[in-house]
């Protein structure tokens, strides 16, 4: 086949099929670890995070982690729905300790799970630019010792799965925009200026960007002792972050 018989088409194709070998892990794997060890840390029957659509209509449970019946992953809501739904329109973070007496839960979204919790805790995932979802913990063990401050910590979990997130999302647009300029390739030739175009539109590189997606990707290879020990790291510079941002009193 000549160089110039190389059509757009199986350019994209190509490319499209190559980005998975560049990409970090996907980011469903990523919060899946992430639900899994928050499960665990909470004593909690299941844990699980819903993603809000881009026209920010709809909450999909993308993750998941449960310890026995039931199972949320792939159910799709209105984004005003249950209490996942209350907090996306609020922003807010919640706790629910008898759901059977709270008008914004929705029995009938549990049913179709399988599971119907008596309690939840689920607070916002989000950005300084945007609301990204929701992480939920039902039927966690309140008994426990430090259970009364398990709120803060579930919104240092969602701190994770926020950065989690932008590091995923940041390498899809650059995939974006690479399949787009080969897209527009008309043979070999084309598409190297089209890439060359592509990559002086990237601008600068940041490399502390870079090192952050690269960690990413590698906690999802290690077991789960090295994953937790991990979390927490990433937990206690959240925290520390947060503390030098706030306003002092």
């Amino acid at each position: 086949m000549s160089p110039r018989a190389v059509g757009p088409a199986l350019l994209g194709r190509l490319a499209q099929d190559a980005w998975p070998a560049v990409a970090p892990r996907a980011a469903e794997e990523l919060l899946t670890a992430i639900t899994t060890n928050a499960r665990r840390l909470l004593g909690a029957a299941a844990c699980s995070i819903a993603l809000l659509s881009p026209d920010e209509s709809e909450l999909t449970y993308t993750a998941s982690a449960v310890g026995g019946e039931g199972e949320v992953h792939g159910l799709r809501l209105p984004s005003d729905e249950g209490v996942a739904g209350w907090v996306v329109q609020s922003e807010q973070p919640i706790e629910v300790r008898d759901l059977g007496r709270d008008k914004r839960f929705s029995r009938a979204a549990a049913e179709r799970t399988g599971y119907v919790p008596d309690a939840i805790l689920a607070v916002p995932i989000r950005t300084p630019r945007r609301l990204l979802g929701v992480l939920s913990v039902l039927d966690r063990d309140v008994d426990r010792p430090g259970a009364a401050h398990d709120l803060q910590l579930l919104g240092m979990v969602a701190d994770v799965a926020a950065l989690a997130l932008e590091t995923v999302a940041a390498f899809d647009d650059l995939g974006r925009v690479l399949l787009n300029g080969l897209a527009q390739a008309t043979d070999v030739a084309d598409a190297a200026r089209a890439l060359r175009a592509a990559a002086r539109n990237l601008g600068p590189a940041d490399q502390d960007a870079a090192r952050v997606a690269g960690l990413l990707s590698d906690l999802g290879r290690p077991g789960s002792p090295e994953r937790r020990l991990a979390l927490s790291v990433v937990e206690d510079v959240l925290a520390y972050s947060r503390e030098r941002r706030s306003p002092a009193p």
